[in-house]
């Protein structure tokens, strides 16, 4: 299988990028510095920006999946899922008329891409995430997310978002609370190990296409 990756050289990317060379996936990933990317003797490289049509083009030629794991580096408004995710789906698009069409794409999202998302927690939790984190702390990447988030809806790809809540370092568990209505009742963390290879089991499952889905400890 040929899997096309965005934000490769991210946290949770390059254990997207592991997974997929453990299991013998092809890989083609778009970096800006392919030197500082470790993994860059074992994948096919294309040097670029994930905001350049021209670069984002070549990444996904020949892909059956596209998997992106991009997002803001900061807390800053740095715009990266505006820029790069309306190239992603258009890139995509254009290969509609093509004998194999890239159509699957599975990103790594955020609990705070819809205004559902807190509809399960208590009552204080729901006001303390939203007025405290989803308002202003985190207020620039939710608002990428929500952008990420109607990119995807309105196209007609094969698209799923993974919507965890706060990401950690730490090993991975081997089971999470999934649910495609809003994020699992005081669900406030889960290890990027466990999102990856969540965002793998998707490769071949047809259930969340078209849908966001949250997953959470």
């Amino acid at each position: 299988m040929n899997i096309a990756i965005f934000g490769a050289s991210g946290a949770t990317g390059a254990l997207l990028t592991e997974r997929c060379l453990f299991v013998g996936y092809n890989v083609t990933t778009l970096l800006r510095t392919p030197e500082k990317f470790p993994l860059r003797d074992r994948v096919h490289v294309i040097q670029g920006s994930p905001f350049d049509l021209a670069f984002v083009r070549p990444t996904i030629e020949g892909a059956d999946v596209v998997l992106s794991a991009l997002g803001a580096n900061s807390l800053k408004k740095e715009d990266v899922l505006e820029r790069a995710v309306p190239q992603i789906v258009a890139a995509m698009q254009q290969t509609a008329s093509q004998p194999k069409p890239v159509r699957r794409i599975i990103v790594l999202g955020s609990a705070g891409a819809l205004p559902t998302s807190l509809d399960k927690q208590p009552a204080w939790r729901r006001w303390l995430v939203q007025n405290i984190l989803y308002n202003t702390l985190l207020r620039w990447p939710v608002a990428s997310q929500i952008s990420q988030w109607n990119d995807l809806s309105h196209s007609n790809l094969d698209w799923t978002m993974v919507m965890p809540p706060m990401l950690t370092n730490g090993p991975a568990h081997g089971s999470c609370r999934i649910d495609g209505e809003a994020l699992p009742r005081n669900g406030s963390r889960i290890s990027r190990a466990d999102v990856a290879d969540f965002m793998m089991r998707q490769i071949d499952n047809p259930q969340w296409i078209k849908k966001g889905v949250y997953i959470s400890w």
